[in-house]
């Protein structure tokens, strides 16, 4: 799993493959880090790379979501595929996280709340 910082600003986590209980403690512990420790106030989670996810990868996504509400932080997600999307649907996470077709559609969002 692997983060970087975009020209925009936004601190951008790409976790891989299958998130679930298996691999979930890793992965919460470096969500967790990534948006505790960065001095950004935008998170994009990008998921183009992962394939499955299962109720504790959720978890562990509306885990971070929230911190990032407690620091006054903003965490939203970006290219779901479409068997992961179902799931974030079925949990209704659609409801509560802002999701994105992918990044282009992100950035484009940023820039029109800053002309705003």
């Amino acid at each position: 799993m692997g983060s970087l910082l975009t020209d925009i600003g936004v601190a951008v986590f790409e976790p891989s493959g299958y998130l679930t209980a298996a691999n979930v403690d890793s992965f919460q512990e470096e969500l967790t880090n990534f948006v505790t420790h960065n001095p950004c106030r935008d998170f994009l989670v990008d998921m183009h790379q992962v394939e499955f996810i299962d109720s504790a990868g959720l978890m562990a996504i509306v885990s971070a979501f929230r911190l990032a509400q407690r620091l006054n932080k903003k965490l939203s997600v970006c290219c779901l595929s479409p068997s992961v999307r179902i799931i974030f649907e079925l949990s209704q996470l659609d409801q509560a996280l802002e999701i994105y077709e992918g990044r282009q559609a992100y950035e484009a969002s940023v820039d029109e709340k800053i002309a705003a």
